[in-house]
């Protein structure tokens, strides 16, 4: 009685795991893929070509269009051309085989009239007037805003602040010419914030929508230089595409402090950190880092140690990049040479940039937490008027 059981079951098993094995082979092996050109604003009567050489495994394979959704084959081999007589949506099937087996895939096409328009994206710009410190700035076809903290207190020693910028579509147009007149209008409003990021995986990274509308706000921005783009879609279903830079500056100045004296024969630092970016590959370039160093040439309370002039001061501002590799310092600049910003007869004044005067390498840069370090290798502790950080994109 056990033995007729057994090979029933022997035999279920050894069906269940055919099947599982073929449907794996299967659906491993082969995958429709195609693409077509143009891919969007396609008009009726335009040829379209469509190429389904992305389609896997390579070779080998045939390939059978149906573009008018019939259940019947249009078109075979891997490049195949088609048009639209009339506006509207289409879906696209492409099947491949290798023999055996077979895959497909099916996308939508829309066309729209030979005689509608295209639209006219136009992203907007924007400037202020002053920069943070009251100098006029020059405006242009982008947008540029400060981050101000004129007033920073030395119990927080990085720059992490962010801004919120306003992006203004409203001077884009429904038809890119108007001259017989328009009846359109913009449907659709689409922002790319980061055109180096294929969110979608089609391709394009300058269709991936991070903000819909006319005017948006693109809230928590760092320093930085961001090159984005605006896509604006009219009534007629037509794109247009304009792509624009926004540059976030920032100022950041800690007033009234003091340093410690070197009485242990080790130089007293303090450290303040900020970001710095120079990705040449996405534009993001920081076009200036600089540091102005403030402080009083002589110490109130300083007494002199006899035979000694321990009293004249001098601080020196230090550069060191994200992997804590020195990049320039102040240390050559004679006391009598520190008259650089906006020194008085009480004051010295020292600048260190780390763009301009100084210029990286793509190796040296090392994107990241950058270190700005006040050093004093002096006994005395001394009084500082001001530090001021400056990261300039514009």
């Amino acid at each position: 009685m056990m033995k007729p059981v057994f090979m029933v079951l022997m035999f279920v098993s050894a069906s269940l795991a055919g099947c599982l094995s073929s449907e794996d082979t299967t659906s491993s092996q082969l995958e429709a893929i195609f693409d077509y050109e143009p891919d969007n604003n396609i008009r009726t009567d335009m040829q379209i070509e469509f190429d389904g050489g992305a389609s896997l495994p390579a070779g080998g394979l045939t390939y059978k269009w149906d573009f008018d959704s019939d259940g019947s084959y249009d078109e075979t081999g891997r490049i195949a051309t088609w048009s639209y007589s009339n506006a509207g949506s289409y879906d696209v099937t492409l099947t491949i085989s290798d023999g055996t087996d077979s895959s497909s895939q099916t996308r939508t096409v829309k066309v729209i009239d030979a005689d509608a328009q295209v639209p006219e994206a136009d992203p907007g710009s924007y400037s202020p007037t002053t920069d943070c410190e009251g100098d006029g700035v020059n405006s242009g076809n982008f947008y540029l805003v400060y981050i101000c903290e004129m007033d920073k207190s030395t119990s927080s020693k990085s720059i992490l602040a962010t801004t919120s910028v306003t992006l203004d579509a409203s001077d884009s147009e429904p038809c890119e010419d108007d001259s017989q007149g328009c009846d359109d209008y913009i449907a659709e409003y689409n922002w790319h914030l980061n055109l180096e990021r294929d969110e979608d995986g089609d391709g394009d990274p300058e269709n991936d929508a991070d903000l819909t509308g006319e005017t948006v706000e693109w809230k928590e921005l760092a320093p930085g230089e961001y090159k984005i783009a605006l896509t604006v879609i009219n009534g007629a279903g037509l794109s247009s595409t304009d792509d624009t830079i926004v540059y976030v500056n920032y100022v950041g100045k800690w007033k009234e402090f003091s340093i410690g004296g070197n009485n242990s024969n080790s130089p007293v630092d303090i450290d303040f950190s900020f970001p710095a970016t120079q990705d040449l590959d996405s534009g993001n370039t920081i076009k200036r880092a600089a540091g102005e160093l403030v402080y009083l040439k002589e110490d109130s309370d300083c007494t002199n140690i006899p035979g000694a002039n321990n009293c004249r001061a001098k601080l020196d501002l230090y550069g060191f990049n994200a992997t804590d590799e020195e990049a320039a310092n102040t240390s050559a600049i004679g006391v009598d040479q520190r008259s650089a910003g906006d020194c008085d007869s009480d004051t010295d004044c020292v600048l260190l940039q780390f763009t301009g005067s100084y210029h990286f390498a793509e190796s040296q840069w090392k994107d990241g937490e950058w270190t700005m370090t006040i050093r004093n290798e002096m006994v005395n502790d001394l009084d500082i008027e001001s530090l001021t950080i400056r990261l300039l994109y514009k």
